[in-house]
């Protein structure tokens, strides 16, 4: 009887398998019609021969296009130095606080200057798994595999962000310069203890969810998870070091000039040299996708509980273009995100359109639009920097725009990106802009109710 069960489920097995393989699956008939679409004929041969051994990026490289870039831009904002993200998931950080960065360099006339990344970052980690684990206590009653449970858990923990998380973490913890509390070898190179973090969190959520099932109530929870956190400032205090609640400090300008010693909070830090109220600066996104002039909120797109959901206006392109002049011409940095890694030469510091042509090399062509490159998870957002000038042609439209990166002063163009106009339309995402810099129409978006979008947008 045994036997007979096991040779029917076999069958039936069989039986499902042969239908899926019949349907829709590569057959001798469809694999000869595949294999007859290619001629071997000499460049065919010759293409071969050179993807062969060597980078692909190199073979495309369109040489038609060296040279037609100058490194001269008509308005650049002045800065000193170029920082270093190292092999973090920074960038959000090191732009954001990038942006600041130019006008304490020219108000107290210092030869370099940076704020302290690792600073910020510590407490943007323990925000974060305080968020997951809270999260975690929210969801307690849907089931493990439902999506947002799902979506929490995998995404427990990570080193990425945007403006919004800077500007929340300032408001509450202050900033410190560089020199005062600096990088740790974990800070530079965040994927071990972001490891152990996300385990720790999993660990513990699966705990939370465990205690909920017995019935404990939503105090006990949130006691445990105060237990819980205490093993992550634990883990970032071995990490990354001890964030100062009070340091003495001076600076030196560019003429050899010390200031007296002092001593600040983090908070009265950023308060005398800084002096921003952060709240009037607004996230702009250009998602062909979605509604124009309308406001958006991303769920769970935080890092404090009582935090800003990551919020933006969605506009055309030339909305953004526009805005970010006026902010170039008035000398404001602006926090700038886009897919760095398309039509990128990193050596030489230039995104440019067709600099790469793939479509020649194979023979095949690439024809999506941007709205279809979103929806096809084929592009987005990868990479933050700091925009910080343009050029213009003779009747005073934009030609070229200037990125500051955080990839350090030998990667690209002295630690610059250049980027033409219509790459901008492409791969730009988001820009944070001061509301002056705003129209009226604009501006009148920010009274809507935002649309909540769930984390696992395509975009996002």
């Amino acid at each position: 009887m045994r036997r007979m069960f096991t040779v029917l489920v076999l069958m039936g097995l069989t039986s499902v398998f042969a239908q899926n393989s019949t349907s829709g699956a590569l057959s001798p008939k469809i694999l000869s019609k595949i294999k007859q679409t290619v001629t071997m004929d000499a460049y065919t041969k010759a293409a071969m021969n050179a993807v062969a051994g060597n980078n692909i990026k190199k073979l495309t490289y369109n040489r038609r296009l060296a040279g037609k870039l100058d490194f001269h831009f008509a308005y650049k904002i002045k800065t000193n130095g170029i920082t270093n993200q190292k092999s973090s998931g920074r960038c959000w950080l090191f732009t954001a606080l990038n942006t600041l960065r130019p006008k304490v360099i020219q108000k107290y006339d210092l030869k370099n200057f940076e704020f302290s990344e690792n600073y910020l970052f510590f407490w943007d980690q323990l925000e974060k798994a305080n968020l997951f684990l809270e999260a975690v206590i929210q969801t307690r009653k849907q089931a493990q595999d439902d999506r947002k449970v799902t979506w929490l858990f995998k995404n427990a923990i990570g080193d990425g962000g945007v403006w919004n998380m800077m500007s929340d973490l300032v408001q509450k913890y202050g900033l410190v310069p560089a020199e005062v509390m600096p990088e740790s070898f974990s800070s530079d190179n965040t994927y071990m203890m972001r490891t152990l973090l996300k385990r720790k969190l999993r660990e513990d959520g699966l705990r939370l969810r465990q205690m909920a099932r017995k019935g404990i109530s939503l105090t006990a929870l949130r006691k445990a998870k105060t237990g819980m956190l205490s093993a992550v400032y634990r883990i970032l205090l071995i990490s990354l070091g001890k964030p100062p609640q009070k340091f003495r400090w001076r600076y030196e300008n560019s003429k050899g000039k010390l200031s007296p010693l002092k001593e600040y909070t983090p908070l009265s830090f950023y308060k005398e040299f800084v002096n921003q109220d952060l709240n009037n600066y607004v996230m702009l996104m250009n998602d062909p996708g979605k509604a124009y002039y309308r406001l958006y909120e991303i769920e769970y797109d935080r890092n404090r509980v009582d935090g800003q959901n990551w919020t933006f206006i969605n506009l055309p392109v030339a909305d953004l273009k526009a805005a970010a002049k006026k902010s170039v011409l008035d000398d404001q940095a602006l926090y700038f995100s886009c897919d760095v890694g398309k039509q990128l030469n990193k050596d030489k510091g230039i995104l440019m359109l067709k600099q790469y042509d793939y479509a020649s090399l194979f023979g095949v062509p690439f024809t999506m639009n941007k709205k279809e490159r979103i929806q096809s998870w084929d592009s987005g957002s990868s990479h933050a920097m700091a925009l910080m000038g343009l050029d213009t042609a003779a009747n005073g439209q934009t030609t070229k725009w200037l990125l500051e990166n955080s990839w350090g002063s030998k990667a690209g163009h002295q630690g610059y990106l250049i980027m033409t106009d219509d790459w901008f339309s492409e791969y730009m995402f988001r820009l944070v802009v001061n509301k002056k810099y705003l129209t009226p129409k604009i501006l009148a978006v920010l009274k809507q109710k935002a649309i909540k979008l769930p984390p696992w947008d395509a975009m996002y």
